[in-house]
Order: C-alpha cells, then structure tokens, then sequence
C-alpha cells in the first residue's frame, strides 16, 4: 500500500480538496485499496485547542461541484512521525515544501516533492485563500493527482 500525505499551509482548502481528488480518482478506477491517502497543515493556524476547523466553504463548495465529499474532515498539523508514516509528503507550494523540510529537519528519503512537479508544466498550487480562485486551484490539483496517479 502506497500512503500519500498532502499538505498545504491550513489544511483547509488545498491539501484536503488534493486528498479528497486523489481518492475520488483511485476509488473510481478500483484501485482505493492500493492506497492510504489524507491531508495535513503545515501551521495550527486553523487548529483551535487542538481541534482543526473543517474545509473552508468554498473548497468544499468546489469539491460538491465535482460530486465529491470532504464531509468531517478537519485540520491537523504535520508531525514529525508522518516522515516514517508515509511514502511520499506532497506539498502544494513553494513554501509549503520549505516548512515540510523545516519542520522533520531534511527529506534523507527524497519523499517530499511539490504536487505540480508531477505535471509536465510544474510550478505552485495557487493559494485559493488569497486568489478567491477555487475553480483553478482545482483543476490544478485535479491535473496534479492525475499525473501522480500515472506514475505510480
């Protein structure tokens, strides 16, 4: 089984609609039980006496636009343990990969890649928090799971 951890700076837009794609795609190609998929932060910005806010509206809102549910899930924050826990940690942005390695002191695996990376023109997730643009943050991580799926 291959476990596959995404994670964005709140763990409310990005990281959990790349979580709830990504499974979405591997359950309707019959392949879910190949896979472990969830989502984390790398900040406690969304997570409150250690209670994470759910997905924000409006990335949930996208996510229902494409018949798929991120019901119930709330923010956590990357731990060092999730390094051992999973095969790959894919990041959103730029930034995101910096604090991944900041935070579990290195990739000495090389397990932490960006998702856009996976996708032959690269680049960032754009922040649908700052950019209001939930439409595009989709396609680019609907984009970035597919050719993550098609090389694994």
């Amino acid at each position: 089984m291959t476990r596959i951890l995404f994670v964005c700076h709140g763990n409310i837009c990005r990281s959990p609609m790349a979580e709830f794609i990504f499974k979405d795609m591997v359950e309707k190609q019959g392949r879910a039980k190949e896979f472990f998929v969830a989502s984390c932060a790398t900040s406690t910005e969304e997570i409150w006496n250690g209670i994470g806010n759910l997905v924000y509206p409006p990335a949930k809102a996208e996510l229902a636009k494409h018949g798929i549910s991120c019901e119930g899930k709330r923010a956590v924050q990357l731990r060092k343990t999730d390094y051992v826990n999973y095969d790959l940690l894919i990041a959103m942005d730029s930034n995101n990969l910096r604090n991944i390695h900041r935070m579990l002191g290195g990739d000495p695996q090389q397990k932490v890649r960006k998702l856009m990376d996976y996708t032959p023109r690269g680049g960032d997730v754009a922040d649908p928090w700052y950019t209001d643009r939930f439409d595009i943050a989709y396609r680019d991580i609907e984009e970035g799971c597919r050719c993550l799926l098609e090389q694994l």
